[in-house]
């Protein structure tokens, strides 16, 4: 479950760092949305670590 929750994490955080990059330019989108992916998988991982262990 904690892979499920990290992969969503990352989905999300993923699109939303597009979304705020692409008002700037591709390549902020881009960055962003690495940055955005990494911080999902870390936010939902800790999340299945806090509630389902």
């Amino acid at each position: 479950m904690s892979k499920v929750l990290a992969f969503v994490g990352a989905t999300v955080g993923g699109a939303v760092g597009w979304w705020l990059g692409a008002m700037i330019g591709i390549m902020t989108a881009f960055l962003l949305s690495i940055v955005g992916t990494a911080l999902g998988v870390y936010l939902g991982a800790r999340v299945a670590r806090a509630y389902l262990s």
